[in-house]
């Protein structure tokens, strides 16, 4: 992000595709913003049940909901607001909403399945947009074509995530379409930072630090790796500047995945908090009660954690 911008990344739309490239943005540290209007395709759907981890499915206000807890969680500002037009900036550009001030981002990420017309100016229209017969309409619509399938454009810094494919609008799929999109900004981020596409490319997962073997808790295996690695396809040689500056960036990347058996079980906590927090308030405002709640519970988990609560009021004694 320069000087002069707000934000590394503005995305518009809040809906799944949104929601889901916002947070491998946010987690990589790019501040980045997400406008919705609360207006998202998904809130056509009548109950979404086709979304992994949720067995029964789940209602659709309570899934946007937790999208959007997410995304606060991962670090990400959100604004209900419509964003009316999109325009160049120098390197970056000026993302002007309905109501609340215009903000400079560096890269957009277009996440709304409608008609794009925010978006009209950046390019020939002709081949942004398209014709189609929309029963006894003729109507005219972003072409969904004009997108690479990582989400980019023939503009630079302009990204595409909204649907694809008529497939696409699965909301499964419409969230794996911007992980994918994320992915590409994620990387052309480095790249403008001075990474070079080898050592560029994105990786978000947690792993244990059991599984490390003894020589890969040093760092200097890592950076014996990554030179032997990486040091070929370098625009540089190891030793430059610009070769070490990514290369410390990298390792501490990767040496930061790799969680302690008391960070997993933190996390594991915290999430489970969340995630009980979030659907015993919905329940409860939906009048299905706590009882109702308490009985959905396994007893054996209940029993469990009776027998926990007892241990620590027995050692704190």
């Amino acid at each position: 992000m320069s000087s002069t911008d707000d934000y590394d990344v503005a995305v518009v739309g809040g809906g799944p595709a949104g929601c889901s490239a916002t947070v491998f943005l946010a987690r990589e540290e790019l501040d980045t913003v997400v406008f919705d209007r609360g207006r998202s395709s998904i809130r056509k759907c009548a109950y979404l049940e086709n979304y992994l981890g949720f067995p029964d499915g789940i209602d659709v206000e309570t899934f946007y909901e937790l999208m959007h807890d997410h995304i606060r969680a991962a670090g990400c500002d959100l604004r209900s607001d419509l964003v009316e037009s999109v325009e160049p900036d120098g390197e970056g550009f000026v993302v002007v909403p309905q109501e609340s001030e215009s903000v400079t981002a560096r890269r957009v990420v277009a996440a709304t399945r409608y008609d794009g017309e925010y978006l009209r100016g950046l390019d020939d229209e002709e081949a942004m947009f398209e014709t189609i017969e929309h029963g006894e309409e003729t109507v005219e619509q972003f072409d969904r074509e004009y997108a690479d399938t990582d989400g980019t454009t023939p503009i630079e810094g302009l990204y595409v995530a909204s649907p694809a494919t008529a497939a696409d609008k699965q909301a499964i799929m419409a969230a794996g379409r911007g992980a994918r999109v994320a992915h590409r900004v994620v990387a052309d981020s480095r790249l403008d930072d001075g990474w070079w596409p080898e050592a560029a490319d994105h990786k978000d997962w947690m792993r244990r630090a059991a599984s490390l073997d003894d020589e890969w808790t040093d760092r200097e295996q890592w950076v014996e790796w990554f030179e032997e690695y990486y040091g070929d396809d370098a625009p540089v040689d190891p030793g430059e500047e610009r070769f070490e500056r990514v290369k410390d960036a990298y390792i501490d990347d990767q040496r930061a995945t790799y969680l302690t058996d008391e960070e997993i079980d933190a996390r594991a906590t915290t999430g489970h908090e969340a995630l009980a927090s979030a659907l015993e308030a919905d329940a409860i405002v939906d009048g299905v009660g706590a009882e109702t709640l308490l009985e959905a519970i396994d007893d054996e988990a209940i029993r469990d954690y009776r027998s926990d609560q007892h241990e620590e009021v027995a050692n704190e004694q």
